[in-house]
């Protein structure tokens, strides 16, 4: 086990909680909702009898009382994986690691300065003009070719992750799902 570096917070993580759906008891597992509230993980919560079940502001929490058929259970699960694909966004962290929901693929650090562009404006027009200049180095402007080069090897890296970029013609790109059913896959639905 690798230390956090020490500006960074220590999440202490409970060992049930996973990347799909969580199902907690409400109120007995309260303390685990908040965590996993905090880890932007997807939460059923299974409403005990006599309680008052709680408020789910976050589109990553749903809640049902027992008992419920299998099926009215299933369903629950299935649309809180649908909301929270509808609501994941890439990530691309310090080391050069683009993320979305359960894959990963490793970049260049050219990649990854476009990338940060592209995410930062996910699912709307990137402009040439901003992803030239994230190309710049010293002073030099980057050549038209350069970028086209770079989003051609991007368009391969983040196929794996169910994602595309498309071409704006004339303005940019836009980093997006290549297709919903593909970007669900890739958080385990």
């Amino acid at each position: 086990m690798t230390a956090a570096p020490s500006s960074a917070p220590v999440e202490i993580q409970h060992p049930s909680l996973k990347k799909d759906v969580n199902i907690l008891r409400w109120p007995a597992e309260r303390q685990l909702r908040e965590q996993c509230r905090r880890l932007g993980l997807l939460r059923l919560l299974v409403v005990e009898r006599n309680h008052e079940p709680p408020t789910c502001a976050d589109v990553r929490e749903d809640w049902i009382r027992m008992p419920a058929t299998p099926k009215d259970f299933q369903a629950r699960i299935t649309a809180l994986q649908l909301r929270g694909v509808s609501h994941t966004v890439p990530h691309l962290d310090q080391d050069g690691i683009l993320r979305m929901g359960t894959a990963a693929v490793a970049v260049s650090p050219r990649e990854a300065q476009l990338l940060q562009v592209l995410i930062q404006r996910f699912g709307r027009t990137a402009a040439r003009e901003e992803l030239r200049a994230h190309l710049s180095e010293d002073g030099k402007e980057a050549s038209r070719n350069a970028l086209d080069l770079h989003i051609k090897r991007l368009r391969r890296r983040v196929r794996p992750l169910g994602l595309s970029i498309r071409t704006a013609w004339g303005r940019g790109y836009v980093l997006e799902y290549e297709n919903p059913n593909q970007a669900a896959r890739g958080v385990g639905i």
